[in-house]
């Protein structure tokens, strides 16, 4: 029997390990850290080891494949061990896509990619489509997999998440970039990399979607395999989406007014109109309308709290890089 060890058991951890049991998997969950009762709770309800606290290394190293949670970085001294002996490393969302033929659309930027990910998961949901929500935005696309599957599912991935994939989605949307988790990654190079995973291998009719006024994804014009939906809100985009300053067009046909969107903000344009070029094959301008016009956005991102004395405070804390408090202020 095959044996994949799990390190991290968090929400991915704990979903990937149970998938991997399902699948007939000889499964082993390894955390440095205490891990919640809830997962202790799942693993336990599927006849799955795991320690926490530690590391054993014999009970690791003799893995056949090793599914990584994102936040575990390759140069802390288990991962140089599994390196070193050569040992196969895998993400959750990468591990679930084997066991799936669900469509995937999936978004990744350095702003704007949760909110944009719950625009494009709202507008499947309002056109009636059996979708799942998953990856960064909370929800483990393994487990969902595993024991709740759906035709198709919108994932949320980070530029952790993205690092080594080499699977890419049906559709696949780049919102922006700016200099992010440089704490983590080398340098921005790094960070722009594993950023173009999530299209690098895309086959011929599947579709990216980018943002031709971003100098970094304008730039991914001659590098994706695939199909290209651009948005702007400089420029008319024949092949799709702008903004004027007051309607959003799609392929020169009007599809939203500005006062159309519940959202603040200039960067929530921009984030309708990367949905509405993700959406374009699965919705009509009609469903995205009724999404805009009802959505009141994402906890933590210029969510309101209460007005007081005329005062209207929001909750901005997700705001924790110069791009995203200037794009909240400019709201």
């Amino acid at each position: 029997m095959k044996r994949i060890v799990i390190l991290g058991a968090g929400e991915s951890g704990a979903g990937a390990a149970v998938l991997a049991k399902k699948e007939g998997f000889d499964v082993f969950v390894s955390d440095m850290s205490t891990i919640k009762d809830k997962y202790k709770e799942m693993l336990d309800s599927h006849d799955i080891e795991w320690e926490e606290g530690h590391h054993t290394e014999e009970k690791i190293l003799n893995a056949d494949e090793i599914i990584k949670s994102p936040g575990i970085p390759d140069e802390v001294p288990m991962m140089r061990k599994c390196i070193e002996k050569g040992i196969h490393i895998i993400s959750e969302i990468e591990f679930a896509g084997r066991y799936t033929n669900s469509k995937m659309i999936c978004i990744t930027g350095s702003n704007g990619k949760t909110t944009t990910t719950s625009l494009i998961y709202h507008i499947f949901k309002n056109a009636g489509y059996d979708v799942g929500l998953a990856g960064n935005i909370g929800n483990s696309l393994a487990l969902q997999v595993a024991e709740d599957p759906h035709a198709y599912y919108v994932i949320e991935l980070s530029s952790f998440q993205l690092m080594g994939m080499t699977q890419s989605p049906h559709v696949a949307v780049v919102t922006n970039l700016a200099p992010n988790h440089l704490d983590v990654h080398r340098d921005m190079a790094e960070y722009v990399q594993a950023k173009k995973s999530i299209f690098l291998h895309q086959k011929p009719a599947d579709l990216t979607v980018l943002n031709r006024d971003n100098e970094y994804t304008a730039s991914f014009a001659n590098q994706v395999p695939g199909r290209i939906s651009w948005f702007s809100r400089r420029e008319a985009q024949n092949q799709g989406a702008w903004f004027d300053g007051e309607t959003v067009y799609f392929k020169g046909k009007p599809v939203l007014r500005r006062q159309d969107i519940l959202l603040p903000g200039l960067h929530n344009v921009e984030n309708y109109m990367a949905a509405l070029c993700a959406v374009e094959e699965y919705a009509s301008f009609e469903d995205v309308a009724a999404v805009a016009r009802s959505f009141a956005g994402v906890e933590h991102r210029i969510e309101l709290v209460r007005t007081l004395d005329g005062v209207r405070y929001y909750n901005d804390s997700i705001a924790s890089s110069p791009s995203r408090t200037i794009a909240g202020l400019h709201s």
